[in-house]
């Protein structure tokens, strides 16, 4: 089942279900006799915006991502927790309305018939459709082929746990080895393909959809190298859980169903959080430069005024996949001031900074015209830092999954830019790259605003690129 089909199913169930729940209730309430009537209630109004406030809830906690061998006892137990709060919600309304009307507790006990209804039914139309898919998977219906990355008794293990388990949906087509050693050898009809040196074409022969990395202790260098070639493939990426230790701390864990593996580069955030933060992103640029203008007017001034050159500085970065755009800044620096030197990166004390461009570097108002680049939809206000095309390039062949960066929107403030100072040197580069990836990789609307606070605090406190 593809993607598109799978939520038009569970969208569907969904709307059947959710509405049914509310029909038996409904009629419950109104034909059974049990219960008081001081009037009689509307039927379709409430029914329809019942069903939309569902849809919402679903759809904030998650519950039209796409599903893949997942428990579902997991399914049903996020049903749970997403009906709670919405049932609190609900709850807590009618305490308010009965407390205003006089009413007393009648209602406010139907909710918990209504919610048990609720469970019951979407329940059940959620496990008919998972059921469905994983039937049609153990039939060989939108499988996809693996590759296993090394050639051990843990790979050896890992094979048959899937073949064990069909209903994950994988058919190992053949196994990789680190090196050339045991380069032609064979496993319960596998064959090892080659050597994690010509990987992507192994990925791209075997049209390979997930790649699972078994790899001993002794291997552990090679988890680098691995990642670095899958980057830019469409490939899932999965590691056998006692390596995670590896990646410190740098992977969402997920385990799906029948064997313990841990995603690395899962979908980096659901599509209505991507949605959301893009909408944040347009709101507040949009805020900050109108309360910003008085700011600008003066400092646009104050730039003038004290060195030659245009008010606004505008360099070429690279945004998300790569894709390069100008970025617009306060200029901050003398008129050409890498005229004789090249692209290089500030340093502390840096002669060519000016003295107003000292002043609204460390607090930061020389990004204020960025939010221009936000509401193009070139930055975002929370990513990573945007890098020149030039150290891009540069840091790629010293670090090899520096590229990562690029599969989100930079932005105006990031998590590295709260926790670690300015570049200087590769060595900051290397230890906020590191804070780049935990952000990629763990992506939130909360840790977006955990970012943000931190950012305010620092400004605050004036601590810009330097003190």
């Amino acid at each position: 089942m593809n993607k598109k089909l799978e939520k038009i199913f569970i969208l569907a169930i969904d709307f059947f279900t959710i509405n049914l729940a509310w029909i038996i209730y409904y009629q419950l309430r109104v034909s059974s006799g049990w219960f008081e009537l001081l009037s009689m209630p509307e039927f379709y109004l409430p029914m329809f915006i019942i069903y939309f406030y569902w849809l919402v809830i679903f759809t904030f906690v998650g519950m039209y991502r796409t599903w893949f061998a997942a428990s579902r006892f997991d399914e049903l137990s996020t049903l749970f927790k997403a009906s709670f709060v919405g049932i609190f919600i609900l709850f807590f309304l009618i305490f308010i309305d009965d407390y205003i009307h006089g009413v007393g507790s009648t209602t406010r006990i139907l909710i918990f018939i209504y919610w048990g209804l609720f469970l019951f039914l979407v329940g059940t139309g959620r496990l008919l459709v998972r059921s469905l898919q994983r039937e049609l998977l153990i039939r060989g219906f939108g499988r996809k082929n693996a590759l296993i990355i090394g050639f051990n008794e843990k790979a050896k293990d890992v094979y048959h746990q899937l073949k064990q388990h069909p209903a994950l949906g994988l058919d190992v087509t053949g196994f990789v080895n680190i090196n050339n050693s045991n380069s032609i050898s064979e496993y319960s009809g596998v064959k090892s393909i080659g050597t994690i040196a010509n990987l992507q074409e192994i990925i791209d022969q075997q049209n390979a959809k997930e790649v699972i990395i078994a790899l001993e202790k002794d291997d552990r260098d090679a988890l680098v190298e691995i990642i670095a070639k899958c980057e830019n493939k469409n490939v899932g990426l999965k590691i056998v859980p006692d390596l995670y230790e590896i990646l410190s701390g740098q992977a969402r864990t997920t385990q799906i169903y029948g064997i313990p593996l841990i995603d690395i580069m899962p979908q980096l955030m659901p599509e209505w959080e991507k949605k959301l933060k893009r909408l944040l992103d347009i709101a507040v640029s949009f805020v900050i430069l109108i309360i910003t203008l008085p700011i600008s007017l003066i400092t646009s001034a104050a730039i003038r005024i004290e060195s030659n050159g245009g008010i606004f500085f505008l360099q070429d970065r690279c945004g998300i996949n790569g894709k390069i755009f100008r970025i617009i800044k306060f200029r901050s620096m003398k008129k050409d001031a890498e005229k004789l030197t090249g692209p290089v990166w500030s340093q502390k004390d840096d002669p060519r900074i000016t003295k107003v461009g000292k002043f609204i570097r460390k607090v930061r108002i020389d990004e204020i015209p960025q939010m221009i680049n936000v509401l193009k939809g070139e930055m975002s206000i929370v990513g990573p830092r945007p890098e020149r095309p030039y150290f891009v390039e540069k840091l790629s062949n010293e670090i090899p999954y520096y590229k990562r960066r690029l599969k989100v929107r930079p932005g105006i403030t990031g998590w590295a830019q709260v926790k670690h100072k300015y570049d200087e040197t590769v060595e900051d580069v290397k230890i906020k790259l590191r804070y780049d990836l935990f952000y990629i990789e763990n992506m939130s609307l909360r840790m977006d605003f955990k970012i943000l606070f931190r950012t305010v605090f620092i400004v605050l406190l004036g601590k810009g690129h330097y003190e």
